[in-house]
């Protein structure tokens, strides 16, 4: 494999990929090119590999184009890269998780193979996960040809590939959201209700340490069904109402929180009993 990769978009992800992709034997990083000349030359410091550049017009033609921006400059992107021709037979990928390969059609058309790879991880410390993407699952999906290099690519620096359908890509990406942002707001929500039960902030998160990791443990071992605890799996609706009508007295959005998880609770509770 002799394979050249130009990169669009330098942030955190694209740096991660760059960098490990760049030690992969048969891959050579070529082109950068972020907002600015600066930024470009910081991304290809970080990287360890690759050339500046200032514009889509600079950009050599390359086998592989990453687009490594944000969503809302894909297409965008996408399109200043076709205009400058040159997309016959490569492949060209973005690393979005909301949005899927068919956002790339111009580069279809001019003759491209598109795909998309999404790590499923958090780049807030894109060192620390440079150090540790060993296992690191990526969502993919797009065309064969493109999938066809991109797979053994990802399994080269560590990843595991899952295949997604990509008419579910905006959930897919939802779940993500789930297991991540809207657990932090629930988890906000048990901590202000122990600061309202008169337990300072610092204790409350010691209270809530056991029973926060060890249902996410049950939950990864078990699954969510098997996992589920507390009123609502035992049938007790009558505390579940004090509950509701308690919370919503001190915090009237609370309240309509925990009154909107009551149903989907109910659900997973048969579900529990059915098995």
């Amino acid at each position: 494999m002799n394979v050249s990769l130009n990169i669009i978009g330098a942030g955190h992800v694209g740096r991660v990929l760059g960098r490990l992709l760049a030690g992969v034997d048969g891959i050579a990083v070529q082109d950068v090119l972020t907002r600015s000349l600066a930024s470009a030359q910081a991304a290809v410091d970080c990287i360890g590999a690759g050339t500046p550049v200032a514009s889509y017009a600079a950009l050599r033609r390359a086998d592989v184009t990453m687009l490594a921006v944000s969503d809302d400059q894909i297409g965008l992107a996408c399109a200043a890269l076709v205009a400058e021709g040159r997309q016959a037979g490569a492949i060209v990928f973005h690393c979005s998780g909301a949005l899927a390969s068919n956002l790339l059609l111009p580069a279809s058309q001019a003759g491209a193979s598109v795909a998309s790879v999404h790590p499923i991880r958090s780049f807030a410390d894109p060192a620390q996960v440079a150090a540790s993407f060993d296992g690191t699952y990526c969502g993919i999906e797009g065309d064969a040809l493109a999938l066809a290099f991109l797979t053994p690519a990802l399994i080269a620096i560590g990843a595991r590939p899952v295949p997604i359908d990509p008419a579910a890509k905006t959930v897919y990406h939802a779940a993500a959201v789930f297991a991540s942002n809207y657990l932090v707001t629930v988890l906000d929500a048990s901590l202000r209700a122990y600061q309202a039960a008169g337990i300072p902030e610092a204790v409350a998160r010691e209270l809530a340490a056991p029973l926060i990791t060890e249902t996410v443990a049950n939950v990864l071992r078990l699954g969510a069904a098997p996992a589920l605890t507390g009123p609502i799996a035992r049938g007790d609706m009558a505390t579940v109402a004090r509950q509701q009508q308690a919370v919503a007295q001190w915090d009237a959005a609370t309240g309509e929180l925990y009154a909107a998880l009551v149903a989907a609770t109910v659900d997973l509770a048969r579900r529990k009993r059915g098995q």
